[in-house]
């Protein structure tokens, strides 16, 4: 027998009032009319609305104490976690000319609230990327006399690298699947024209970029600004067993255009990245860079205009504009190349914008006064909200005579130190980081906050939730003061890319189902269950099926290798056609970096996604009367991908295809027969691909038995995927299993006649 934990009492308001009146012969037998709208009978639905209160709140008392077991076993509710994402800022007048440092925390108007991460600064300059595309030899033997004549009027002896100046994530929009700007360009360079607001009137666009200039280089300040970038990079999709490695920044430089040798020729400046404000690990992973710029009179392009210029955009030179309105607003072309020496040959990137800075979805709250001391042990405060990031939690308590000081945060008050004196005097406390509460030691473990003394929040960021994983331009203005205190100017904010990585807090019952694994493997991953339950607990990731493979190696395709266990995860998804789901590269490495603290040291772990082969099935089938011919043929699809499907409820068990199962023409038979419609199984045929093929180039697998039955093989680390599916309704002798998985046969067509197109007599 299951256990149920009893209500105390599960009688209800009409229960109450029923009991009370069937009791009014008894107690009251001249009261021989109890109707609605009697004296008597308010009180009694008085007092039954009142018992009905009572035993609500009696009915909390098991549900206090599943919540005081939790508390006990020191496993608190996990908090909610922000989504992030990285946005560009622009002015949002043209007429603000200066550079402004903002503070973290400036405030994004959004759904939810948003938060600036760090200190940035907003340039008045419009950053436009482009890239010097190649063209292709039909291009090339399209224009090959143009292609010539300019090669005489430049001089060029040798051989000619034709270009076209294109843009590249234009209007500030994202390329989610990525464009090589090294590899897709001339010269391996990505180009960034910094453009000045336009002027009012046209005649004013000189004085508008000098302005914007001297904004650039610092004006008379005594130190130029810096030029925020933001960078995303497009990750490819790790191949199949793939153990992606930690991240390698890439060897890249950052130059300015300068004046050179003469009014008309250009030189570089490699312009540096301050220390400590590169987030995006080198270009290897989404963040921001600041790079300091050099003085005004330092920062300059050459012409445009080949009247002034003839060598605009020739050789080593800028990319030519021929836009006339951006050419008057130029002010430099900033370039990211590769290092001179180092084998770069490719750079995939989502997005590039300037101005840009990171926010996540949390509220920063500070100077708050949680309370007074009582002098008592276990003291409990709480915060002014809950899901708190407890890294930048800040506790202070007042001392007599000293004022507020600062308190440390530890996991346990028990476990402080081994040193009774040390224990006793440590200014500490427990925090739940779910619940938003602080909790005290007892004078033996932690110290006890004297009595009448304030207890403050110095510092704070609360908040989170899957609701803040929004859509590319969703947030829209930003509200921020400068370093200096002042009010920003009225900024707008670009949003490329959506926000995402958002998590709400964890529910009681989803910590209920995981306290049993917990007690079980005690967060460490030593047996293949340990690993299975830690690796589908990772936070802030949805993982929908996990095998542990012990003692194989994914890069050698080899098992028995001793001290290595590999971890094979898939992410959630609802069952839908093909592709399968497949794990991206932030996936594996939240997952492998969730497990890597957790298993012995002598543990060589692998998280990998899963090595799929592709399938294809045609199937043919009599129906029952009655049956609609495209209903019950969907229905088949639907059936055969469902039973392939490697998460729930895939699999001939409802927890996706087991792996390493051979797929087998029997087994898909007795699944077809299943469905509702189908009279009789005609037929089927199991397609797969030779390795290294692509496309439609299907091959009848060979049968294994004298029966005509198929498999599928294979090996312990596969799964299949149902790349195509071919179902046929087929009546009497007419009709066989299609032989082709390209197109399905028209059955309205007669197999013996040609159709052939006549001219009309009239026109």
């Amino acid at each position: 027998m299951p256990i149920q934990p009893p209500s105390l009492d599960d009688r209800r308001f009409d229960d109450l009032v029923e009991d009370l009146v069937a009791r009014i012969p008894a107690h009251t037998p001249e009261w021989t009319d109890p109707r609605l709208g009697d004296p008597g009978r308010t009180l009694i639905e008085l007092f039954a609305w009142l018992g009905d209160a009572l035993l609500y709140r009696a009915n909390l008392i098991p549900e206090r104490q599943r919540l005081v077991f939790l508390k006990l076993l020191g496993q608190g509710l996990r908090p909610a976690l922000p989504s992030r994402g990285i946005v560009g800022l622009a002015f949002a007048q043209d007429t603000e000319l200066g550079a402004h440092t903002l503070a973290p925390q400036g405030l994004a108007k959004a759904a939810l609230p948003f938060e600036t991460l760090a200190e940035t600064t907003v340039l008045p300059v419009i950053g436009e990327a482009y890239v010097k595309r190649r063209l292709q030899p039909a291009e090339l033997a399209r224009r090959s006399e143009l292609l010539q004549g300019l090669a005489r009027i430049h001089q060029i002896n040798g051989a000619l690298k034709a270009y076209e100046t294109t843009p590249v994530f234009a209007g500030g929009r994202a390329a989610p699947e990525g464009i090589d700007v090294f590899a897709d360009s001339a010269d391996r360079a990505l180009w960034i024209a910094l453009l000045a607001p336009p002027a009012p009137r046209p005649e004013q666009q000189a004085a508008t970029n000098d302005a914007v200039r001297s904004a650039l280089g610092g004006g008379d300040s005594a130190l130029p600004p810096l030029l925020s970038v933001g960078v995303v990079p497009a990750l490819a999709m790790p191949a199949p067993l793939e153990q992606p490695s930690a991240p390698v920044a890439v060897p890249v430089l950052w130059e300015i255009t300068t004046p050179g040798r003469s009014a008309l020729e250009n030189d570089y400046l490699t312009l540096g990245v301050q220390s400590g404000t590169d987030t995006s690990a080198g270009l290897a992973r989404a963040g921001t860079l600041r790079l300091q710029l050099p003085d005004e009179s330092r920062i300059w392009a050459p012409p445009n205009d080949v009247g002034i210029n003839p060598h605009a955009g020739v050789g080593d030179a800028p990319p030519r504009l021929d836009d006339t309105d951006k050419a008057s607003r130029l002010i430099a072309w900033l370039r990211l190349r590769p290092v001179p020496g180092e084998p770069v040959g490719s750079l995939r990137l989502a997005w590039l914008g300037l101005n840009a800075v990171e926010i996540d979805q949390r509220t920063t709250l500070a100077g708050r006064v949680l309370g007074a001391s009582t002098g008592a042990a276990d003291q409990v405060f709480g915060l002014p909200a809950g899901s708190v990031d407890a890294d930048t939690l800040r506790i202070e308590v007042e001392s007599p005579g000293r004022g507020y000081e600062a308190w440390q945060r530890v996991d346990d008050l028990a476990a402080i130190s081994a040193d009774a004196q040390v224990a006793r005097e440590a200014a500490a406390f427990e925090l739940d980081a779910e619940a938003g509460t602080l909790r005290f030691g007892d004078g033996l473990r932690g110290r006890v906050p004297e009595r009448d003394m304030r207890v403050r929040l110095a510092h704070g960021r609360f908040g989170g939730g899957r609701a803040g994983n929004l859509p590319p331009g969703s947030v829209t203005e930003l509200t921020a003061r400068r370093i200096d205190g002042r009010p920003a100017p009225a900024l707008v904010v670009l949003q490329p890319l959506a926000l995402a990585g958002g998590e709400d807090a964890e529910t009681l019952a989803a910590a209920e189902r995981r306290l049993p694994g917990l007690l079980r493997h005690r967060d460490r991953a030593v047996t293949e269950e340990d690993f299975k339950r830690i690796a589908l607990d990772t936070p802030a990731v949805a993982v929908g099926r996990v095998e542990v493979l012990p003692r194989f190696k994914p890069r050698d395709r080899r098992f028995e290798v001793p001290g290595v266990v590999s971890v094979l995860a898939l992410p959630d998804a609802p069952l839908a056609p093909a592709p399968n789901p497949r794990p991206d590269r932030p996936f594996i490495e939240r997952v492998h970096a969730h497990l890597a603290a957790r298993v012995p040291l002598a543990t060589e772990l692998y998280v990998i996604g899963c090595e799929y082969v592709p399938l294809g099935i045609a199937v043919a089938v009599e129906l029952r009367d009655g049956y609609a011919r495209d209903a019950v043929l969907l229905q088949v699809r639907e059936a055969l991908r469902r039973l392939l499907w490697p998460l729930a409820p895939g699999g001939v068990d409802g927890a996706g295809w087991p792996l390493g199962r051979p797929v087998r023409s029997r087994e898909l038979e007795v699944e077809v027969s299943r469905v509702a419609g189908v009279d009789e199984l005609r037929g089927i045929t199991l397609f797969g691909r030779a390795e290294g093929e692509s496309g439609d180039d299907w091959r009848r697998l060979p049968t294994i038995a004298a029966d005509g039955a198929q498999a599928l093989a294979l090996q312990r680390w596969q799964l299949p995927e149902l790349l195509s599916v071919v179902a046929v309704a087929v009546s009497g002798t007419d009709g066989a299993v299609p032989t082709d998985l390209r197109a399905l046969p028209n059955p309205f067509a007669e197999a013996g006649a040609v159709a052939v197109p006549v001219v009309p007599e009239l026109c």
